[in-house]
Formats: structure tokens, C-alpha cells, sequence
């Protein structure tokens, strides 16, 4: 047997399969009442990708390679991937579009990297990119951010994660492993569940489609 058969995942490879398994079992509270374990990045790429969400979705595209080489882990990928999805339900997710409301106050103190991201007559008067500010007119606050105006990167980076677990599981079910794996996130499912006025149902059909007819309503972007 050539060697790429037989060892086709390098061992850099499968030290971070079995990291990311540790790290996604390792249980943590991702409610508004709980916290993220340290071990989710909310640190890097400031300030548009320092978020705890990033890390998740990030983390799944080394999912999907995997499973090409290596089907037989299927069952593993997916709840792994599973893991990460279940987390992305939670408060923390939308951290930002849940507590960055208007304009940002601090927009007159931001540090001189950000320069290259604002306007330059506008600096100290414009928000960075990555500031959501939820409840600008005419929008007005929107709770859900996925069923938002804006949030667009929330729902479509969302969207790769439970692409990456439907193509994972599906092509499992199609060799015989993970039957009955494959429609668990086409069942509705609760997310950001603060409350009752702030638990909304989606599945993962669901916001496709939404987040379709958001792009059919305005062309130029649904920002």
C-alpha cells in the first residue's frame, strides 16, 4: 500500500483533529448568562473578526478536507462539527449584534491601524468596520440576527458551518455511515435564547432561503 493511503493525514493534520476534538467536547456555557472557555479566540484579527464565532467557523474548513481523505471518521467530523454549530445557537455568537447599539461611542479613541479602514476626512466621526450598530435608522433594533436587514457576514459565515456538517454527514450517509445524521439542523432549532421575546427558531434550509430572498430584495447588497 503506497504510503499516502496509508497515512493519508500528515501527523500536523491529525494533532489538529485531535486538538479540535478536545477543544470542542471541553464543555463551556455560550449563553448570555455563561462564557465562552478561553480556548475560542476572541482576540485576533481586531476588529472585524475578534469575535468567538470566527474561531468556530474557521475551524470547521479543516472538517471538510479531512472527511475527503479520510470517510471512515465521519461519525467523529460530524460531531465535531455538531459541537460547533450548537455553540454558534448561543448568545455569544451575535455578541456584537447584541450589544452594539447606534454608533460607536468610541469611535473618537480608535488606534492608529484603524486609519486604513475609515474615510480619512471622516476619522473620529465614522464607525470601524466590524462595529454592527444595531438599531440604526431606518432599520431601527432588530434582535435577531439572522432574520436582520444587516448581519450579513452572521448568517452567511453560519451558513458555511452547516454547509460544511450537511456535505460532511451527507456524503457519510450515501457509503452507509451516519444514517440519520444528515437533516438534524433541517429540524428548527432555537438560537441566541434570551428569553422569550429573544428565542427565534430557524433551520438551516431556512436561513438559506431567507438570507436568498434578503439578496433578491436588494441586489446591491442586503447591508
Amino acid at each position: 500500500m503506497p504510503p499516502s493511503a496509508a497515512n493519508p493525514l500528515s501527523d500536523r493534520s491529525l494533532g489538529w483533529l485531535r486538538y479540535l476534538n478536545r477543544k470542542a467536547h471541553t464543555p463551556d456555557d455560550w449563553s448570555r448568562a455563561g462564557k465562552p472557555h478561553p480556548h475560542w479566540d476572541d482576540r485576533s484579527d481586531p476588529p472585524m473578526a475578534s469575535w468567538h464565532r470566527f474561531d468556530l467557523v474557521d475551524s470547521s474548513y479543516a472538517m471538510g478536507l479531512m472527511a475527503q481523505r479520510t470517510p471512515a471518521w465521519t461519525e467523529r467530523y460530524v460531531a465535531i462539527l455538531d459541537q460547533l454549530i450548537e455553540r454558534h445557537t448561543g448568545w455569544w455568537s451575535a455578541a456584537d449584534w447584541l450589544t452594539q447599539f447606534g454608533p460607536d461611542p468610541d469611535r473618537a479613541n480608535y488606534p492608529d491601524p484603524y486609519r486604513a479602514l475609515i474615510p480619512a476626512e471622516l476619522w473620529g466621526d465614522y464607525d470601524v468596520p466590524g462595529w454592527t450598530a444595531n438599531g440604526t435608522e431606518p432599520w431601527g433594533t432588530q434582535m435577531d440576527p439572522v432574520a436582520a436587514d444587516g448581519m450579513l457576514f452572521y448568517k452567511g459565515f453560519f451558513l458555511v458551518l452547516l454547509g460544511i456538517r450537511s456535505m460532511v454527514a451527507n456524503a457519510a450517509s450515501e457509503v452507509g455511515h451516519g444514517a440519520g445524521q444528515t437533516d438534524r439542523w433541517n429540524q428548527p432549532f432555537e438560537m441566541i435564547r434570551d428569553g422569550h421575546e429573544n428565542t427565534f427558531e430557524w433551520t438551516h434550509t431556512g436561513i438559506a432561503e431567507h438570507l436568498c430572498q434578503q439578496w433578491l430584495a436588494a441586489p446591491i447588497g442586503c447591508h
